[in-house]
């Protein structure tokens, strides 16, 4: 996949802010479970193990960062994935890291055979 290189200054700073936004664990981890189904903020907070309170700080920036989206059913706040391309950038990522420890395992491999 090549760069779309030639992106105005305005645009790279969106870009920055994306990595940015998905660049803290915790948030990775909310956005692949609110991926699977929505979620209120105590769900989430239990299934991650986490408390209610960081959630609740993380899921607001996902929300303004427009990777989320938010509904309330009288006193309960669902949770739901609003933009798909936050979990495609994290598959390749993901790609890419398992290509790469995939290519250095083959490596250490080879050079343990030539001992």
């Amino acid at each position: 996949m090549a760069a779309k290189w030639g992106m105005k200054p305005e645009v790279l700073e969106m870009v920055a802010a994306r990595f940015k936004l998905l660049s803290e664990p915790l948030r990775l981890r909310i956005l692949q479970e609110v991926g699977k189904s929505e979620m209120t903020v105590s769900e989430i907070a239990e299934t991650l193990q986490a408390t209610q309170r960081n959630v609740s700080k993380h899921l607001k920036m996902l929300q303004e960062g427009g990777a989320l989206s938010r509904r309330q059913e009288k006193n309960v706040v669902y949770y739901s994935l609003s933009d798909p391309s936050s979990i495609d950038i994290c598959d390749v990522v993901c790609f890419s890291i398992r290509k790469r420890l995939s290519q250095q395992s083959n490596l250490l491999t080879q050079r343990r055979r030539k001992k």
